[in-house]
């Protein structure tokens, strides 16, 4: 029987600001599904053939009616652009898998590239083997995946804002049961959602689905959907959010609170808005409405390691703020001691680009006695965008790439700035940690990942084999372990890099490097630190004693290293995935997958692995 197709969704009279003269309107698509199969499409590696088993083409929503499209875009235009994303994903499995291998952490034998030992243990009676570290981010543009990060052995952390009574969480007399958002999504009358669309039968294929199947969540433009990967008709979306003229620029989903029955969700906005969505009961909350904390559009947000509530939000103004999803919303005012700097800034100094005296300003710390409403804490690093951060494993320490060009790793527990890293060329537009926390890696516009040794404090190597700018990375975490290390590249080339680096490729830099040993992360945290939590202006600011803050600066902020000193690894893969900027990617056990900025998913898996993405066909 012969169905006709369902009316235009989208009126054509005008909507878009064009003429009325026979305009087809235009109608928004399913996904698309495909399996290309040849020589082209797949890739070979030391470990083995990787093959690409699926495509699938995330359909690109088509403009707002309210909203008038751009016909002939000027791509020379020094106008500001609204903010984009592409497409980025969240990979999330409701099964606890145990980690592919487990660190023992930097031991007394390990050695730093100056040959010294060196030892993240913080405190005396924490305990330097343990499997309590949480969750490491494991790519810089991308929300976090739910592939089983390795079990680190840091001493476990203190929560966020511990030692502050007002951030204490409440005692639920049900421990089970989790608190959900306040409205349905599904029966919304708020303009900033146009539709929802969910699946006719959501409740029985999640009863039917594979306890270890992969979801995915993805956003691209001003769709947001939520993705069954072990399905066969894994094109059909579980649901999908349609927003009205706000783009969903990236996601994170809490691993802390995952459950058969529970997910949360958080999605940050070009317009700076957040939601906080929870998909099986189809509820959310609107956080920082109308932009009443911060009104640029969020660049990269995240949920705090361990939190159940807690998450982190950088703005493209360069402010970093937390938030807490229960929390109301307040107006952000600097508080007194963030106004008054303990060095030689002001306000005005923040005009270049960089945070005064190579600190951060605290607009609002943890520590405030002000948590009525959120802000949680803000953190002002510079007045250019935030373009991507990351935890590191041990969950104390966070490392921040900017358009100026900076990598600031800071630790977010104290609110300080320990280092301070300059690109060779150009912004930092991703960030990730090895799995051991020993290494952070970034990318950017210089078409280089930089590989920076947190013992050292120093660059170690760059890797060249991408012919555009870099923009997300992730590690292997199967074929990583205490020396050797394998992680993935994508780029506005449209290109997949694969790399291996171990510990002996990273030798010192052929110069002589200065007299005065820089203090590494792991020796300054362990030193006395400031017991005044609230002072907004951390190392690195002038002082009274000139001599001091000259070294303090020193040790924070670590010059560009010329290329003809520091090693130049080579990919042991380059592979085009996409004819369009590839913009995110993520390993899994069997399968590496990519996305790019038209929506599509590819997935290439492995011949020498066990093959979820067959299996998941036979079923």
């Amino acid at each position: 029987m012969f169905v006709l197709p369902p009316p235009p969704r989208y009126p054509a009279g005008g909507a878009y600001g064009v003429g009325l003269g026979g305009v087809v309107p235009l109608i928004e698509t399913n996904n698309t599904l495909s399996n290309p199969s040849g020589p082209e499409w797949q890739f070979l590696v030391g470990e083995g053939t990787y093959v690409l088993k699926e495509d699938l083409h995330l359909a690109t929503p088509p403009p707002h009616p309210s909203e008038a499209p751009v016909v002939n875009p000027n791509p020379l235009a020094t106008n500001p652009q609204p903010a984009t994303a592409g497409t980025t994903m969240s990979i999330l499995s409701l099964e606890t898998r145990p980690a592919p291998f487990f660190y023992k952490g930097p031991s007394a034998t390990t050695l730093s590239l100056s040959g010294g030992t060196t030892s993240i243990q913080e405190h005396p009676n924490e305990s330097r083997y343990s499997t309590e570290g949480g969750m490491s981010s494991e790519d810089g543009r991308a929300a976090s995946s739910e592939v089983p990060t390795a079990s680190t052995t840091f001493g476990s952390a203190p929560a966020f804002g511990e030692g502050n009574s007002l951030l204490a969480p409440t005692v639920s007399k049900d421990v089970n049961k989790k608190k959900k958002p306040k409205n349905n999504v599904t029966k919304s009358n708020s303009s900033f959602i146009s539709r929802v669309i969910v699946n006719d039968s959501l409740a029985r294929k999640l009863t039917e689905r594979p306890s270890d199947g992969l979801f995915a969540f993805a956003n691209i433009n001003r769709a947001f959907q939520w993705l069954d990967m072990s399905s066969p008709t894994k094109q059909d979306y579980l649901t999908k959010i349609l927003f009205t003229k706000a783009h969903c620029l990236c996601h994170d989903v809490n691993m802390v609170t995952k459950s058969v029955s529970h997910i949360d969700v958080i999605m940050g906005f070009s317009t700076g808005e957040i939601i906080w969505w929870e998909p099986i009961s189809q509820r959310y909350t609107r956080l920082n409405k109308n932009g009443i904390i911060n009104n640029t559009p969020v660049s990269e947000i995240r949920w705090i390691p361990g939190s159940e509530n807690l998450f982190l939000a950088a703005h493209m103004d360069g402010l970093l703020v937390v938030y807490d999803k229960e929390k109301e919303d307040g107006h952000l005012n600097p508080e007194e001691e963030g106004l008054n700097a303990s060095g030689s800034g002001s306000e005005g100094e923040l005009s270049n680009g960089s945070a005064i005296g190579n600190g951060i300003r605290i607009n609002k710390s943890v520590h405030s006695k002000n948590q009525k409403t959120n802000p949680v804490a803000a953190w002002k690093l510079s007045n250019q965008r935030i373009n991507a951060f990351a935890f590191s494993p041990d969950n104390r320490h966070l490392a921040v790439v900017s358009e100026d060009g900076t990598l600031r790793v800071i630790d977010y527990l104290k609110e300080e700035l320990l280092d301070l890293y300059y690109s060779y060329y150009g912004g930092l537009s991703c960030v990730c940690w090895t799995p051991d926390g020993k290494y952070v890696l970034t990318g950017g516009q210089d078409d280089l990942i930089s590989i920076w040794s947190m013992a050292d404090s120093a660059l170690v190597a760059r890797c060249q084999g991408h012919r555009s700018w870099v923009s997300a990375l992730a590690f292997d975490l199967w074929r990583c372990d205490d020396r050797n290390y394998r992680f993935g590249s994508v780029g506005e080339d449209g290109r997949l890099c694969l790399w291996d680096f171990s510990v002996g490729m990273l030798h010192r830099p052929k110069t002589a490097v200065p007299a005065r040993h820089r203090g590494s992360v792991s020796s300054r945290i362990t030193a006395p630190q400031r017991t005044d939590t609230n002072t907004s202006f951390n190392s690195g600011g002038k002082g009274s004693s000139g001599v001091e803050d000259e070294w303090e600066e020193n040790a924070i902020a670590h010059p560009v290293q010329p290329r003809a000193v520091i090693p130049m690894l080579p990919p042991v893969l380059t592979h085009v995935v996409d004819t369009h900027p590839a913009c995110w990617l993520a390993f899994t056990e069997d399968a590496v997958i990519t996305s790019c900025k038209s929506g599509k998913i590819s997935s290439h898996a492995s011949l020498d692995r066990p093959d979820r993405l067959t299996k998941a066909k036979a079923t």
